[in-house]
């Protein structure tokens, strides 16, 4: 899927549902939160939980909790970009841009 049509199809998804009534301030809420358990699936992937009251679970399903985590992440960065009128390949052209800039020698990665 292109990103300027996962874009589209994020902003439809979750207009549907009300959830781009949200502002900014909110919406970065929503982020930090989707952040946050990004990094539980890494540590429950890399170490382990290590609590009583949580079963162990097979790498499978710890990995595809990691995926459906980062999409939350992606699905809150795509409203957010939204919020601006910033499409993600602007956003991915500028990133490259700037990294190329600051670490590239002889112009290559």
């Amino acid at each position: 899927m292109e990103l300027e049509e996962f874009q589209k199809w994020v902003q439809r998804f979750y207009k549907q549902r009300g959830w781009t009534d949200y502002g900014p301030f909110i919406r970065v809420g929503f982020l930090m939160e989707e952040t946050g358990e990004v990094a539980r699936a890494v540590r429950a992937l890399e170490i382990g939980r290590d609590r009583p009251d949580e079963a162990g679970l097979p790498l499978p399903k710890l990995e595809q909790e990691l995926v459906e985590e980062l999409g939350d992440v992606l699905g809150n960065v795509i409203l957010l970009a939204n919020l601006y009128g910033v499409s993600l390949e602007k956003i991915a052209t500028a990133h490259k841009a700037k990294l190329m800039k600051r670490y590239a020698v002889n112009g290559e990665a």
